[in-house]
């Protein structure tokens, strides 16, 4: 089922992101939310009538649970183990943070949660990035959640702050691939737009399905041009 108008709350985690900063303005732009929460270690640098930007100590969580209020959670948070430094720091991030506001949000009510996640994701994996992410996705299974949608992005295309010569190359070349990976059975590994997942998780969100799913690359190509 659809919703269309309705004053929901959502609470966004990782809005500063790639994807979910195409999640936030995605959600500020819906007719289904009268409010939009985003929790950060910082602000967004900007305002809307809709918006609520709370700072929270992620090492504290417990101590911010009050504002974990809202229907839907979109949780996007996410580093790489380059930019994290270690495998302790990355799992902090990917592993305790995600989960510990998946519980928090869960705790003070939320019904969805809508978390991106990444192909190849296996808490048995040989890898050790793909083992974190399954390890998640098997501990917010745990959780209660009426409605769990797990998204499995491959390589996200997306404009990034940071800027590298090799990484615009390879995204250029990526984007030129996707559309015909897309029509193959290679499409769970399709690069896709991460303005795409955003709109596949906002869309998924509003169709009201309770219980758990996944979506590869593929699944949310469709999703977001359905």
């Amino acid at each position: 089922m659809e919703i269309t108008q309705h004053q929901k709350t959502a609470v966004v985690l990782g809005a500063s992101g790639l994807v979910g900063g195409h999640c936030l303005q995605q959600l500020l732009g819906h007719s289904a939310y009268g409010k939009v929460v985003s929790l950060g270690r910082r602000k967004l640098g900007f305002a809307h009538p809709k918006l609520s930007q709370e700072i929270v100590d992620f090492a504290r969580l417990d101590d911010f649970a009050p504002l974990f209020e809202g229907q839907d959670v979109f949780s996007c948070l996410g580093t790489t183990m380059a930019k994290a430094g270690s495998k302790a720091a990355f799992y902090e991030v990917d592993f305790t943070y995600a989960y510990e506001t998946a519980r928090l949000a869960r705790e003070a009510g939320a019904n969805q949660l809508l978390l991106v996640s990444s192909v190849g994701a296996d808490a048995d994996s040989l890898f050790y990035y793909s083992r974190v992410k399954g390890e998640l996705e098997t501990a917010v299974k745990e959780l209660g959640y009426w409605g769990l949608h797990i998204f499995r992005p491959s390589l996200l295309l997306g404009e990034r702050k940071e800027k590298r010569l090799a990484e615009q190359l390879a995204v250029r070349l990526s984007r030129g691939i996707a559309p015909l990976m897309q029509r193959t059975a290679l499409s769970p590994y399709s690069p896709i737009e991460a303005q795409d997942v955003a709109q596949a998780m906002v869309r998924t969100a509003q169709r009201l399905e309770p219980g758990a799913f996944v979506y590869d690359s593929g699944t949310i190509y469709n999703l977001a041009h359905a």
